[in-house]
């Protein structure tokens, strides 16, 4: 028999299937395949795992990963922003919190309570567990357009200083990857895959 919290639980994995086919402007690497919201999480995931010794200061790993793999899920009623997009505002808007009301609230209360805090305080990006699944978040396109021969950069016209502009959250989370990114992103203008105006 069924419980009506199992019931609300399941109908809410049921739903979250939906990031699946939300698709995200950048690409796998070395691929010409689009990425969805799904790997992207999942990435996320494993860059925090991975890579969590690398953290400015110490942080809860599984308050980090909930953060990766929930932070888009709104993104089912609200669709990805482009990272770069210059006319939609990419920080927390009043159309991701109503989403986030409505999916989280699927679950019992105190679980829809606690995702929408844990999707609140990723959002707010000051504490350390959101500060390094920011980087997270930052690094990971980085990663993708570096190697696949510039890829969104080149596509929509991005520069170097436009990149380094929105990659600078990568600092506040964890200085060493913020240096190898900066390493990343001058390989890059040297290899002429980004462009430096």
């Amino acid at each position: 028999m069924q419980t009506d919290r199992l019931s609300k639980q399941i109908e809410f994995i049921k739903e979250i299937d939906k990031i699946k086919y939300i698709q995200r402007r950048t690409k796998l690497i070395n691929s010409d395949r689009h990425e969805n919201d799904a790997e992207h999480s999942w990435h996320l995931a494993m860059m925090t795992i991975v890579l969590a010794e690398y953290s400015n200061t110490p942080i809860d790993v599984l308050k980090v990963l909930k953060m990766v793999l929930i932070h888009d899920i709104v993104e089912i009623d609200t669709g990805d922003v482009f990272l770069h997009d210059t006319t939609k505002n990419h920080d927390n808007t009043d159309e991701e919190t109503t989403a986030a009301k409505r999916i989280f609230g699927m679950l019992p209360p105190e679980q829809a309570e606690e995702f929408i805090i844990v999707w609140e305080e990723f959002e707010e990006g000051e504490t350390n567990e959101a500060k390094f699944a920011k980087a997270m978040d930052r690094f990971e396109p980085l990663l993708q357009n570096a190697s696949n021969k510039g890829g969104t950069w080149a596509e929509y016209n991005v520069d170097y200083q436009r990149v380094i502009d929105t990659a600078f959250k990568i600092k506040k989370g964890s200085e060493t990857i913020w240096s190898y990114t900066e390493d990343l992103l001058n390989k890059s203008v040297e290899e002429g895959i980004l462009l430096k105006r």
